[in-house]
């Protein structure tokens, strides 16, 4: 599928820098450094250690890592996790565009990436692997009852990283986990079997497993942030984890696994333990979600002016989102709401101005921004939710942070989890959606169940866009059923059951031939793309 590349307003300025290999793991002379060792190079020189797991975040977001993968080929939709977010967002129901020529997610819109040659298939594979390459460097060099503060603060974000890895690649290769726990899911790679596996190849670990050290991971991450900060030791900005962080990403998998009263626990410790507050009626009452510093914001990718992916002008997250600013989407016509979606917002939600109206206007812009969406001629229900850098309308400079997690997600996370535990969820989605989105809300959901299907809806539009809907599809099995959801192109319109295995992608063929631990027959099943069904 072709796909037209836009000529960025400036030239690249300089190249940033995309990551670093561990220096802990090797003398000067190559041979194999004790533990002992290690700990003893981490406590006379941190540094080292800090570069380690500064290589861990930078992964998150890189210009062009699959370049050389893809034998010398330029794909404008590969920078990292955040093209992920748009892979699984496409693969949804609920973030709709148009499948054209400036459009870079035509293939996740139609689920030809999960042809195991394809293009996002590579990436969504080695991008997830080379974050657990990264978060193993730490782990590897950081002895596991070490004592100093520092190195358990390291140690911890080694750990929590790969916790929040494995769960992706877990939902994305496999379906939910209850009722899939001996269903083979990813292969485990961690610095006490790397060796062996760069030999032998590593097979598929069952779900059961992959979770298993999921969960191991994130409590004794836990624990070393509990002491690290009991010490003063605490992150220098928002690209780390912090025990609230943590909390945040068990609570996550508590969901997954539909441990409810463990994921209500966590998502209260996640609030109680953060810096973070809801972001008020006024502050999401005009374009924003651009910068970590918002008080909202508990983890995000932070992105500098100098960053490759920015100086690229185009070949970053914001440029294929944004709507307010220069990019891809002034040419693709941007991305929009499900209409269905869009239509169930209360008209006092101010969260209904996140996206322009059937007139293509919005009450949240100010006339400088309605003139940008004007010359563009962009449709009805497109986003404007989130702002462009520094708020500057139809700026070049696409420097915006990404979110990783919200506070309000937490918030979302407690309420379903208690209505499933017999709590009362319903009162605490209608306090915090009064307070915090829409005055005049109330919740009528009374059972379990449809207040769980209460706050997916509150989910959709709360986080829309932040590459997280796709976890939801899984984990609550809706399916994609786009019918009236106002897909441009009917050949797009889909109705997929939520068993259907063109739901999981396929382990790259690249991988295949690569690991000696796996075959052909090992792989997810191919299956045809889905057919269009009449709206």
């Amino acid at each position: 599928m072709n796909r037209k590349y836009i000529i960025a307003l400036f030239f690249p300025a300089l190249l940033s820098f995309i990551g670093c290999e561990d220096n802990l793991d090797t003398k000067p002379d190559g041979d194999i450094v004790t533990s002992e060792q290690k700990e003893e190079v981490v406590a006379n020189d941190p540094k080292k250690a800090e570069a380690s797991v500064n290589a861990v975040f930078a992964q998150f977001s890189q210009y062009m890592p699959n370049y050389d993968a893809f034998g010398d080929v330029e794909r404008h939709n590969d920078f990292g996790y955040p093209s992920i977010m748009l892979f699984t967002d496409a693969n949804g129901y609920d973030v709709i565009s148009d499948d054209n020529g400036y459009n870079w997610t035509g293939n996740s819109l139609e689920f030809s990436d999960r042809v195991y040659t394809s293009y996002e298939s590579q990436m969504v594979w080695n991008d997830m692997y080379a974050i657990i390459r990264a978060t193993n460097n730490v782990i590897g060099a950081i002895s596991s009852d070490t004592e100093d503060a520092t190195s358990k603060f390291y140690l911890a974000q080694g750990l929590a990283t790969r916790a929040f890895s494995y769960w992706v690649l877990a939902q994305l290769y496999q379906f939910n986990y209850v009722g899939n726990e001996t269903e083979p899911c990813v292969p485990i790679i961690t610095p006490e079997n790397i060796d062996i596996a760069a030999i032998d190849g590593v097979r598929r670990s069952t779900v059961k497993e992959v979770y298993d050290l999921i969960n191991s991971d994130l409590n004794t991450a836990i624990g070393l942030l509990e002491d690290a900060e009991s010490e003063g030791v605490t992150r220098a900005d928002k690209r780390y984890i912090s025990l609230a962080v943590a909390y945040g990403l068990r609570a996550r998998v508590n969901l997954t696994m539909q441990k409810w009263s463990e994921a209500a626990q966590d998502a209260q410790s996640a609030i109680d333990h953060s810096e973070a507050t809801p972001a008020s009626i006024d502050d999401v009452s005009k374009p924003a979600f651009w910068s970590a510093d918002e008080s909202n914001w508990m983890w995000g990718i932070i992105i500098a002016e100098t960053d490759r992916v920015v100086t690229s002008g185009i070949v970053n997250w914001i440029s294929h989102m944004g709507s307010l600013n220069y990019g891809y989407a002034w040419y693709s016509k941007g991305k929009q709401i499900n209409k269905i979606l869009y239509e169930s917002i209360n008209s006092s939600d101010i969260r209904k101005g996140w996206w322009l109206d059937e007139n293509s206007t919005s009450a949240n812009l100010t006339d400088e921004a309605q003139a940008v969406i004007d010359k563009y001629s962009f449709a009805p229900y497109t986003q404007v939710k989130f702002a462009p850098y520094k708020e500057e309308v139809a700026t070049s400079t696409n420097a915006n942070d990404i979110p990783l997690m919200r506070i309000e997600e937490m918030y979302l996370i407690l309420a379903e989890a208690q209505a499933m535990s017999g709590g009362d969820g319903a009162t605490t989605l209608e306090n915090f959606i009064k307070e915090y989105r829409d005055p005049d809300y109330v919740c009528e959901a009374s059972s379990p169940e449809e207040i769980q299907k209460e706050v997916f809806r509150h989910r959709r539009i709360e986080l829309w866009g932040e590459g997280l809907n796709w976890f939801d599809v899984m984990r609550l099995k809706t399916g994609v059923d786009r019918r009236g959801a106002g897909y441009p192109n009917a050949t797009m319109v889909f109705n997929i059951a939520p068993d259907d295995p063109i739901l999981l992608w396929r382990i790259p063929e690249a991988e295949i031939q690569a690991n000696p631990g796996l075959t052909d027959g090992d792989n997810n099943p191919a299956t045809p793309l889905p057919t269009p069904v009449e709206e």
